[in-house]
């Protein structure tokens, strides 16, 4: 696979060397902000969906599927492989602007999805049991099961698998984005369209933009 060349000139720079660049402050300040506006508004858009009427899909996968408690292990994964691009971007900033920038982009596009397209949870759904992430819900005694299409857990770990650089650590998040993405299904916390779409969404918007003109400085 092409190597992205998101941010080449910070790339290689350490934080101190970076924050020296005006560029750079403004990106980053502008990233943070925006990041935290996202965050204080999932609870509202979720409590809104969450009460709304859907549809349920007549998925054969899953109906071939029992359903299975894997909620330690997706967390694992999520949250290891989640640490891991936070250790990446306190080495290199580029990765940093990169990936808050896109998982920002990528949660607005999420969340107008999951707008249009009305859905109700998966029969034999198994609560997903995730202290850290019930906090963009609301609370961690506050489950949401109809932020459907498109997978979040399967799309961010595909995204930081596209932005990080090293191929250990590659391995490592496209390892966790395949394993998390089946047991999704198995727990039948999505249906089987929510997690390749997931996929597919990702690597559009992976593609489209780390060409873009705003990337590349």
């Amino acid at each position: 696979m092409e190597e992205p060349i998101i941010y080449p000139l910070f790339r290689n720079s350490s934080w101190s060397e970076a924050w020296t660049s005006s560029l750079f402050r403004r990106k980053a300040i502008g990233a943070i902000v925006l990041f935290i506006a996202l965050v204080l508004f999932l609870p509202h858009f979720f409590s809104a969906i969450e009460n709304r009427e859907g549809i349920v899909l007549n998925d054969w996968v899953l109906n071939s599927l029992p359903a299975r408690d894997f909620s330690v292990t997706i967390f694992i994964f999520v949250w290891s492989t989640s640490l891991l691009v936070i250790f990446r971007s306190v080495q290199q900033p580029g990765i940093f602007l990169m990936t808050i920038y896109l998982m920002i982009v990528m949660t607005i596009i999420r969340l107008l999805c999951i707008s249009i397209f009305a859905l109700d949870p998966p029969p034999g759904l198994i609560g997903l049991k995730d202290p850290l992430t019930s906090l963009t819900y609301g609370g961690t005694d506050i489950f949401i099961t109809k932020d459907l299409f498109f997978s979040g857990h399967t799309s961010n770990l595909f995204l930081i698998y596209l932005c990080l650089q090293k191929k250990r650590d590659k391995q490592f998040a496209l390892l966790a984005t395949i394993i998390v993405g089946l047991l999704v299904l198995v727990q039948h916390v999505h249906y089987t369209i929510d997690v390749i779409a997931a996929i597919i969404f990702t690597w559009c918007l992976f593609t489209l933009t780390k060409r873009n003109a705003f990337f590349q400085v």
